[in-house]
């Protein structure tokens, strides 16, 4: 009996610790690259060894053998990657409603590391990305996060195989709407855009010697930093509202 329940036991934290470690080191705010590989890996074991007690009534019974455990370990790690993949996506949307921003505003060559994707983004995408992040954190939305890998128990049963198309078809529905986002943050600017390169062009039908375009470029960039501080806060707010519904979509989907 004692042999069977540390079994069970530790295979049950094994398979807990395989889909929630996965989605912790991928999700917004814990799993960004400034985070600690040390910390994330802590993190999942801590959260694993609380929420595994969980999972004990749905091991299969009897124990699978050695090739079944792989199997139930490689489709923990899939569930565990597709969760922390959608929520990554939505979070991305504000990395594009930047690079719009910048496009629109001529600052697409202003440069610096994004921290919450670890490589080279838009000056203003990288502020956007990282003041939400810390919209989530003071709204306390990264809890839907975490209840979001512990609702997956219900929308992917332990030991079930998911849909490979459903997964495939939630993810590219994630990304488009993480995408239209993202544009609709930016949207303003774009229209701001057309509106100056409109003028310019009338202007210079007017006044051919002059270079209009090049004297035009800092009116530009001061426009767009002025609509920037009248509607950062209300793009800011747009985008946790439609981050909260996807979480609570994810959740009701597995409640």
């Amino acid at each position: 009996m004692i042999e069977e329940f540390l079994v069970a036991n530790t295979f049950a934290f094994m398979l807990a610790f395989v889909r929630l470690g996965t989605a912790i080191m991928i999700l917004p705010g814990i799993g960004d690259a400034f985070v600690s590989p040390r910390i994330r890996l802590l993190f999942a074991v801590a959260m694993a060894f609380v929420l595994f007690p969980l999972i004990l009534d749905k091991l299969p019974s009897p124990m699978p053998g050695t090739l079944g455990l792989f199997s139930l370990i490689l489709m923990e790690f899939v569930i565990g990657l597709f969760y922390g993949t959608i929520a990554r996506f939505f979070m991305s949307a504000l990395d594009t409603a930047g690079m719009v921003i910048s496009f629109s505003s001529s600052l697409s060559n202003a440069q610096l590391l994004n921290p919450t994707i670890a490589s080279q983004g838009s000056l203003v995408g990288a502020f956007m990305s990282v003041t939400g992040m810390v919209f989530v954190f003071a709204t306390n939305l990264h809890h839907l996060l975490f209840m979001g890998a512990i609702e997956s128990y219900n929308l992917f049963p332990l030991g079930g195989i998911p849909d490979a198309g459903s997964m495939a078809e939630l993810v590219a529905k994630a990304l488009s709407s993480a995408f239209l986002i993202g544009v609709q943050i930016g949207a303003p600017f774009i229209v701001l855009t057309l509106i100056v390169y409109l003028g310019m062009g009338v202007l210079a039908r007017l006044m051919p010697q002059v270079q209009v375009f090049l004297l035009a470029l800092p009116l530009q960039i001061l426009l767009a930093l002025t609509c920037l501080t009248f509607v950062l806060a209300a793009g800011l707010t747009f985008w946790l509202v439609k981050f909260e519904e996807a979480m609570v979509f994810f959740l009701s989907a597995g409640g």
